[in-house]
């Protein structure tokens, strides 16, 4: 064993919409300017990268990590693989990068995750001629439920109402604009043709005006229905957006990155769960549970806490799950606000994890979360290493 391996260099794309900065860059376009830059940041060690391993959902499909080492140059002889645990795939690429790092199967493994929204291919099931809009998340006979539906019934079992998720919502962008236009996020932003903001983020998005949003997930019959059966409160204004974006990081030992001088994060602790396929917006619950559990720590022991924010309705059955402290999760705003480009967006977290850790005079550990399609959750526990 090498001992706890710790993540350095974390860097991330801006975050695009969906059709608008990035529309015409495919997924491994996205990824490979963050490894590039990554790649960069940790050369002085003389190392060789043992590998590449990426999150992706969406893509073309082959191996978009090896497509996108090469393409960001690192050299014909660095390996790369493209994992699949669909909205948690950038968190568990750098799961597994830590796992090798541990066992000493690796010293120097280049992790995250992309997405491209924009550019995903059009299929189609071959029977039927239906296009093909996700792959399924459970087998036939088991409950299946698309992630905003599935959200608009976890807010209606766990009672979460339209006013908090849209007060959750417009918590989100408010944050997220003032830390945009402040320069928050400038340090961990890759430039890619141009693009150095995220474009989503709104200030003028507050709960006057998400209550103007229609529910997302009714059609009309339904709506009528609505208030007796507590359907009905999730809206586009209360969830994320499709998006496009790419975060990576390298993960190597302690001992590598203190010969690099650069902030690091130790990865203490993770953990990967799962449960009730119908109700997949909790999957993060019981998998932080889980690292925390290992990392000998209690919610109220985190300093810093990042969540998919895929909808308000599912991060908020999170924290009131966990008994988490509200005001520390996406302290900067989360995806509601910055978007979700689904196969980057768990190393997204730990991207800002690391930013808003080095910056802060706490050295108190973090968490990143993300809930899963399925039923699934994925989980880490990092602290600062001094």
């Amino acid at each position: 064993m090498t001992g706890a391996p710790v993540i350095v260099a974390a860097r991330r794309t801006a975050i695009g919409t969906a059709g608008r900065g990035f529309a015409a860059h495919t997924v491994d376009a996205l990824a490979a300017p963050v490894l590039a830059e990554v790649a960069r940041a940790v050369a002085p060690t003389g190392l060789p990268i043992d590998d590449v391993v990426l999150g992706n959902c969406m893509g073309p499909g082959g191996d978009v990590a090896r497509v996108a080492a090469l393409r960001a140059g690192l050299g014909h002889d660095v390996p790369g693989v493209t994992v699949d645990r669909q909205c948690g795939s950038g968190l568990d690429a750098v799961l597994q990068a830590a796992s090798r790092v541990r066992a000493g199967d690796a010293h120097l493994v280049l992790a995250g995750g992309a997405e491209s929204a924009s550019t995903a291919p059009h299929r189609s099931w071959r029977d039927s001629g239906e296009r093909y809009t996700r792959a399924p998340f459970a087998p036939g006979g088991v409950a299946d439920p698309d992630m905003g539906p599935a959200a608009d019934r976890l807010a209606a079992v766990r009672g979460i109402t339209r006013a908090r998720q849209d007060a959750w919502a417009a918590r989100s962008h408010a944050l997220a604009a003032s830390a945009r236009e402040l320069g928050v996020f400038d340090g961990e932003i890759v430039v890619v043709d141009g693009v150095v903001r995220d474009d989503r983020p709104r200030a003028g998005m507050d709960e006057a005006r998400l209550a103007r949003f229609a529910p997302a997930f009714l059609d009309a019959a339904a709506r009528a229905d609505a208030a007796a059966s507590g359907l009905g409160t999730v809206t586009a204004g209360n969830s994320c957006g499709f998006s496009d974006g790419a975060a990576a990081m390298a993960v190597t030992t302690e001992r590598l990155a203190r010969e690099l001088g650069l902030p690091a994060l130790c990865v203490r602790a993770a953990a990967v769960a799962a449960g009730d396929p119908a109700l997949p917006g909790l999957g993060a619950a019981p998998a932080a549970r889980a690292a925390l559990a290992r990392a000998g720590l209690t919610p109220g022991d985190l300093g810093f806490v990042e969540i998919t924010e895929a909808f308000a309705a599912q991060v908020l059955a999170v924290t009131d799950e966990l008994g988490l402290d509200e005001e520390l999760v996406s302290a900067d705003g989360g995806a509601i606000a910055l978007g979700h480009p689904w196969g980057a967006s768990g190393a997204v977290l730990l991207v800002r994890l690391a930013a808003r850790m080095a910056a802060a005079d706490d050295a108190r550990p973090g968490l990143a979360a993300c809930s899963i399609g399925g039923g699934q959750g994925v989980a880490m526990i990092v602290e600062r290493v001094a």
